[in-house]
């Protein structure tokens, strides 16, 4: 019993982290699923934006191993259409941030060849390496 109350303030610990990097209360989502009937970008997650937000109200870490979150292209089609006025991007952010804090690079700068580097648009480097870099 005392593990379980354990695990059950660890979970609460990790909705309240995400709740207070994207000011956002994921508590209030019901789960409509209209965030990700309009997620333009649903085709390619491996979750739904609404089973993100049911993670995260359960305080379930491992919504940090799903790729949705880095999918997310912050369009905020899911905010304008959220009937509780949610915004499920800033979550995605905050995934992100707790995500990156733990130092794990997606992309080497030093992998990229000088040649191919200079043919990439700037802004394009610029947001993948503060999406994908720790």
């Amino acid at each position: 019993m005392v593990r379980k109350i354990k695990l059950q303030a660890k979970n609460r610990e990790f909705t309240r982290k995400i709740s207070e990097l994207s000011g956002e209360v994921a508590m209030l989502c019901e789960q409509c699923g209209t965030c990700a009937g309009s997620c333009p970008m649903l085709a390619e997650m491996d979750i739904t934006p609404s089973q993100m937000m049911r993670l995260v109200q359960l305080g379930q870490e491992a919504v940090l191993e799903n790729k949705t979150f880095w999918v997310c292209a912050s369009c905020y089609t899911c905010t304008v259409r959220c009937p509780r006025g949610i915004d499920p991007a800033k979550i995605a952010e905050a995934l992100r941030q707790v995500k990156l804090r733990q130092a794990i690079d997606y992309i080497r700068i030093d992998e990229i060849e000088p040649e191919e580097a200079k043919k990439l648009p700037a802004i394009a480097l610029v947001a993948a390496f503060r999406k994908m870099t720790g």
